[in-house]
């Protein structure tokens, strides 16, 4: 099929489950092609700072926020895409720890020979988290942070026995139970954006993707990944 345009967009993984989704119908709809570089978010951070090129990136809206500021993306340009929350899973017919309350997970947290989380907006939550619940000395020396995999990935070799990670990167992992959201009251809410990089060499075809995986339409690939529109 012949195509109108080629559109480089770089990512991260949390909106990867919706996009791969989306982005047949785009193409088929559009006759343009989509590129995609997945790139873990602190090494996607350093690559678009130092200048690497594509026309769209998609990560956490903070990050989106600081290239606008620093040049990288278009002032206007941030197109908000999903809402995710923290997830918790452990090995597919491990037993599952009550996870329901704060004093729960803290509970079981203690109890578990090793966690395991992300380099990325969770883990910086966890991170976080552990210390706000009075644990985080406990933890530290079974606390892995994975990077360039998922964490379920680790969760189902058994090499860990809880992860965390953003819901909609934990439910495409085979080989884990996934155990629910975080509760409530200690649950961290992060938004994942688009932004137009200054220089794009597809600003049309750009703006017709994003137009295309925040339409209506989009809305149930979104919250089928485990996410919410934004």
């Amino acid at each position: 099929m012949s195509y109108s345009a080629e559109v480089q967009v770089m990512s991260s993984a949390a909106f990867k489950a919706a996009y791969l989704e989306l982005v047949p119908g785009f193409e088929r709809a559009t006759g343009h092609k989509v590129a995609t570089r997945w790139i873990p978010g602190v090494d996607l951070f350093k690559r678009v700072m130092a200048g690497e090129t594509s026309d769209l990136v998609i990560m956490q809206a903070g990050n989106i926020d600081e290239f606008i500021a620093a040049g990288r993306i278009k002032a206007g340009s941030r197109v908000d895409l999903a809402r995710s929350g923290v997830g918790v899973a452990v090995r597919a017919g491990a037993m599952r720890p009550d996870i329901s309350s704060s004093a729960a997970l803290k509970h079981a947290l203690l109890a578990a020979k090793s966690v395991a989380h992300s380099t990325g907006p969770s883990g910086v939550y966890i991170i976080k988290l552990f210390e706000r619940l009075g644990i985080a000395a406990e933890l530290k020396a079974k606390t892995r942070q994975v990077k360039g995999e998922p964490v379920g990935a680790v969760v189902a070799r058994g090499e860990v026995e809880i992860g965390f990670q953003q819901v909609s990167e934990l439910l495409p992992v085979p080989g884990i139970d996934f155990l629910g959201p975080l509760p409530d009251d200690i649950q961290q809410i992060t938004i994942f954006s688009a932004g137009m990089q200054v220089s794009a060499g597809q600003p049309d075809a750009a703006k017709a993707l994003l137009d295309y995986i925040t339409a209506p339409a989009a809305a149930p690939a979104i919250r089928k990944a485990g996410m919410e529109p934004a």
